[in-house]
């Protein structure tokens, strides 16, 4: 029998109480629709925008800067002036996602809905996160909204939460921690070996592709090998659930590896007729970015049918392997050679025609197919999200939700026991 099974059996033998949110938690608004017994009292912290916490950043200080999002900095005293909050605290966003944070300290907070115990000697503070945390999914479905969504706080206020003796939830808290510092340890590292083998991964790639002491290979331009088109004449609002498959430009971002033998979404045949068409053996690159980096991404198209091409891109079409071509796109040798073609300040973007002075190393085919075998292993090691790494990263963040979802269940205790 473990601790925390000891303490339930001599405090709480019958049951854990099942309390609603708002009976055990103190916000910093009055939320409509809530009555007088359910925000007898609020907590005052100050907030400011978005642009002003960026603006403080300062890594040298030890004030937190709290964001809606996943950009947590740091300040100064000098810098915060009056704008610091002081206290143990959770949060939920008051518009986007239900990204649910938790901190103790000097802190300076933009954008979020801010709450605590509202009795310290009963309910814990970080219990009640680690509660809201586990709860996350149920959460989020209270966030409504046709364009940015904001918590529906009535809703989340009437959620139940198990209310286990204070020694019970200190001991859970303690627990959690433990297993946070591990987890978060163990995912560190494996993101350190992730990001060493990328790196080895992009060094053998350009090794490869730079052909030394290998003498049959041919510097050519890309027009003299290749017709380039422009994409276009679908947009997001025409996909549906199943059609003519279709790759939009935002998803070579966001979807796409370097290459795909099947897409995420589909249009009606009519639409497609209308836009334009990559084959099988085809290269889709994004022409257009938010930075330097990301454009000309590319994914080669190894499927077995036609699909449709959005608008900012470019359709690559040669009877180079594609992927081949696409692993190259990818290179610092490419990179170097795309710096010349981008243009734009906000948006990046690189005029399809251009691609055309872009030099290709051109080899026999069997040596394309053998360099795209190399980096087909490299690239699924690093990668794939069913295998490697990643996959482990993803286990070992389940495990850990799998615990403290198993932490925070109780047996409820009946009104009439």
């Amino acid at each position: 029998m473990n601790k925390i099974e000891e303490l339930l059996k001599n405090l709480c033998p019958n049951g854990v109480e099942y309390k609603k949110l708002w009976n055990v938690t103190e916000w910093d608004k009055k939320f409509n629709g809530t009555t007088k017994e359910q925000q007898r009292s609020t907590c005052k912290f100050n907030h400011i925008s978005a642009n002003e916490l960026k603006s403080l950043e300062d890594n040298s200080g030890k004030i937190k800067l709290l964001s809606t999002g996943n950009y947590d900095g740091y300040t100064t005293e000098e810098k915060a002036g009056k704008n610091i909050n002081s206290g143990e605290i959770f949060t939920i966003p008051s518009g986007g996602t239900a990204n649910i944070k938790y901190y103790n300290g000097l802190f300076i907070d933009s954008g979020n809905i801010i709450g605590k115990s509202n009795d310290v000697n009963k309910y814990s503070t970080k219990y009640i996160y680690y509660w809201l945390l586990n709860n996350y999914i149920e959460i989020q479905s209270f966030f409504r909204g046709s364009g940015v969504k904001h918590p529906d706080m009535v809703s989340i206020l009437n959620m139940s939460i198990p209310v286990p003796p204070l020694e019970v939830q200190c001991e859970i808290v303690h627990i959690l921690d433990h297993f946070t510092l591990l987890s978060a340890e163990l995912s560190a590292e494996l993101s350190a070996e992730l990001r060493a083998r990328q790196k080895q991964y992009e060094f053998y790639r350009d090794e490869l592709f730079k052909f030394k002491n290998y003498n049959n290979v041919e510097y050519i331009k890309l027009g003299n090998i290749a017709e380039i088109i422009r994409g276009g004449n679908f947009q997001k609002k025409d996909f549906i659930e199943s059609g003519f498959p279709c790759i939009h430009y935002g998803q070579i971002y966001t979807k796409y590896g370097l290459y795909a033998n099947k897409t995420y979404t589909f249009i009606a045949e009519e639409v497609a007729k209308k836009s334009k068409i990559a084959s099988p053996n085809d290269v889709v690159m994004a022409v257009t970015s938010e930075n330097i980096e990301d454009v000309c991404k590319c994914v080669a198209w190894v499927g077995n049918t036609d699909i449709a091409v959005s608008g900012h891109t470019a359709i690559i079409k040669s009877n180079i392997n594609a992927k081949y071509l696409s692993y190259y796109f990818h290179t610092s040798m490419f990179y170097i050679q795309k710096l010349k073609l981008v243009h734009g300040t906000k948006v990046m973007e690189v005029t399809p025609s251009s691609l055309e002075n872009i030099l290709v190393p051109v080899v026999p085919e069997d040596k394309q197919k053998k360099i795209v075998k190399i980096l087909d292993n490299l690239d699924k090691l690093c990668n794939d999200i069913s295998e490697g790494l990643p996959a482990e990263i993803e286990a070992r963040q389940k495990q850990y939700e799998y615990y403290r979802d198993k932490l925070l269940t109780f047996k409820e205790l009946k009104v009439n026991e």
